[in-house]
C-alpha cells in the first residue's frame, strides 16, 4: 500500500508521529510537509524529538492569508499526487493543509483518509471549523477519536467509512511520558505545582486589542508564575496593542514536544485557546481553563476537567479558581487505549 501522509502544523506532527511508525513497518508512505508552520521551533523539532522520517516534499508555502496557503497548497500538491499514485491521501486534524490536501484527492479521485475526523464546534467564524467540515463531507475513511464524533458526523448524514479508533494524540502522548525531565522547568524557574501554563494563538484573541489585554489581566491577578510558550502571533500581537507583561508572566520560545509534555504535567492548570492541549491536559489529569467560547473536546467540559470562559478577565479569574478549588473524582477514558494508530493501519488495508 503507498499513502501520502500530508502534514504543515504542529498538532499534526505529533498526530502523525505514531501513526507513521505503525504505516511504514509493512507499507511505503510518502511524507509531504506543506510548510504552513515554517519556524524551526514549530517544525523542525517535532520531526527530531518524534523520530518523524524527515518529509520526502516540503512545500514551502510559508506564512500566506488562510485562501493564499490554501491555493499553493493545492497547485503544489495536484503534481506529486499525480506522479506517487497512493492507494490513499492521509491527512489530519483542521488545518488548511488538511483542506487543501482533501481537495486534491476529491479532484483525483484518490481516496481520502481522515485522521480526527467529526470533532465540531459549531463555531463557523473559526477557520479550523470550516475545514474540519468541508474535510469531512469529501473524505472517504473517517477515523473518529471519540464517540461524540462519530454522533457528530451521523447527524450530517455521514455514516460510511467511518471508524471509532481512538485518539492518536494519546498514542504520541503515551509513547513519549516516560522520556520527559524537569530539565525545562530548571531552566524557567519554576516549580512543579506552584506555576500556571499558558497559550494564546488563535486570531479571536491575537487580532483585537481587547481581548488580549483582557486576558493579560487575568494572568497578572494570578499568585502564581504563568509560564507562556509565545506563539509567533502573540508576540506580534504584544507589541502592536503594546499590552505590557505582568511581572509574574514568564514568557518563553516556542518549546518541543517533549518540553511541552513536561510543562504540563507539572502544571497546576492549563489556561489555553488550543484544541490539542485541552485534550492533553485532560489525559494528563490537569485541570484546564479554555479562553475560548466554545470547545470541540465537549467530554473534558462534561467530565468536569474543562471550564470554557471566553477572554474575559473576570470569566477566566472564577474559572482558575474553580479548577483549584477540586479536582473531578470521575475521569472517565474518553480517548482510547493509546492503539489507535494500529487501528488506522488495519482499516486503511481492510484487515
Amino acid at each position: 500500500m503507498r499513502v501520502i501522509t500530508i502534514v504543515g502544523a504542529r498538532p499534526q506532527f505529533i498526530k502523525a508521529s505514531p501513526v507513521s511508525r505503525a504505516l511504514r513497518q509493512q507499507h511505503t508512505e510518502i511524507l509531504v510537509h506543506t510548510g504552513q508552520h515554517y519556524d524551526p521551533d514549530m517544525s523542525d523539532v517535532f520531526f527530531d524529538e518524534l523520530a518523524i522520517p524527515r518529509p520526502d516534499v516540503n512545500l514551502g508555502v510559508g506564512a500566506l492569508s488562510n485562501l493564499e496557503q490554501i491555493a499553493h497548497m493545492i497547485l503544489a500538491l495536484q503534481p506529486i499526487a499525480l506522479q506517487e499514485k497512493p492507494d490513499y491521501l492521509l491527512i489530519y486534524g483542521d488545518t488548511n493543509s488538511t483542506l487543501a490536501g482533501a481537495l486534491v484527492g476529491r479532484a483525483l479521485g484518490i481516496p481520502v483518509a481522515h485522521v480526527e475526523a467529526g470533532l465540531r464546534s459549531y463555531n463557523r467564524a473559526m477557520p479550523e471549523e470550516n475545514n474540519r467540515v468541508l474535510t469531512d463531507h469529501i473524505s472517504s475513511l473517517l477515523f473518529c477519536p471519540t464517540d461524540v464524533a462519530q454522533a457528530n458526523l451521523a447527524r450530517e448524514g455521514i455514516t460510511e467509512g467511518v471508524r471509532v479508533v481512538g485518539d492518536v494524540m494519546i498514542d504520541a502522548l503515551l509513547q513519549n511520558r516516560a522520556r520527559t525531565s524537569d530539565r525545562v522547568l530548571r531552566e524557567t524557574g519554576v516549580t512543579a505545582g506552584e506555576y500556571f501554563l499558558a497559550t494564546v494563538h488563535r486570531p479571536a484573541n491575537t487580532d483585537a486589542a481587547e481581548p488580549l489585554a483582557s486576558i493579560f489581566a487575568a494572568f497578572a491577578a494570578l499568585d502564581c508564575p504563568v509560564v507562556l510558550p509565545a506563539h509567533p502571533r502573540l508576540r506580534k500581537a504584544l507589541e502592536r496593542f503594546a499590552i505590557a507583561l505582568p511581572a509574574n508572566v514568564i514568557i518563553i520560545p516556542p518549546v518541543g514536544y517533549l518540553d511541552m509534555l513536561s510543562l504540563s504535567q507539572a502544571a497546576c492548570v492549563i489556561l489555553t485557546d488550543s484544541g490539542g492541549l485541552q485534550k492533553e491536559a485532560y489525559a494528563l489529569g490537569v485541570p484546564c481553563v479554555t479562553m475560548r467560547t466554545e470547545t470541540e473536546w465537549v467530554e473534558t467540559v462534561d467530565a468536569g476537567w474543562n471550564r470554557i470562559v471566553g477572554a474575559d478577565t473576570g470569566a477566566i479569574s472564577v474559572g482558575v479558581a474553580a479548577a483549584l478549588a477540586a479536582r473531578p473524582a470521575a475521569h472517565p477514558d474518553f480517548y482510547g487505549d493509546g492503539h489507535a494508530s494500529e487501528r488506522i493501519i488495519a482499516a486503511l488495508t481492510g484487515a
